[in-house]
């Protein structure tokens, strides 16, 4: 039986780290010649919410949160394990940061994810959230999808 954990922790977190360098390694491959505009978008150092999801004490997905404008956050670096997926991991780790963003007074949630990201993007329509017009960075992108969700 699994036992499943959800932790609210920050970028610094090891395990953090760990989930997104394998992220990382997936979406090289994912985005191919793509993956070095998408990847300067995807750094830390702005990241002070993230969410970790253990099963059985170990880390298989991750997402976080990062503040766009003060009415909105961003959902960056949502990732499950290969191993671990099936399980429905992606939409509780979205739910927590969903609430972790309410909880900090945002209103709506925006996120980006790419044509080639079949699942995120039945997870994303599945979970509420609607296609918009591509945001900062990604506008005129036209292999990036937007969406977005008021909480």
């Amino acid at each position: 039986m699994k036992n499943i954990k959800i932790k609210r922790t920050t970028a610094q977190d090891p395990n953090f780290t760990s989930l997104i360098k394998d992220l990382d390694r997936e979406l090289a491959i994912t985005d191919g010649e793509d993956h070095a505009f998408y990847d300067q978008f995807n750094k830390v150092d702005k990241i002070q919410h993230v969410v970790l999801l253990y099963e059985n004490d170990w880390a298989v997905a991750c997402g976080a949160l990062k503040a766009y404008d003060p009415q909105t956050a961003e959902v960056k670096r949502m990732y499950t394990r290969p191993e671990s997926r099936g399980n429905a991991y992606a939409g509780k780790i979205l739910q927590e940061l969903e609430n972790w963003a309410a909880d900090l007074g945002f209103i709506k949630c925006i996120l980006e994810t790419g044509i080639n990201q079949p699942e995120a993007i039945r997870l994303y329509q599945k979970m509420g959230y609607n296609r918009m017009d591509n945001y900062g960075q990604y506008a005129g992108v036209e292999k990036s999808y937007c969406f977005m969700k008021e909480l």
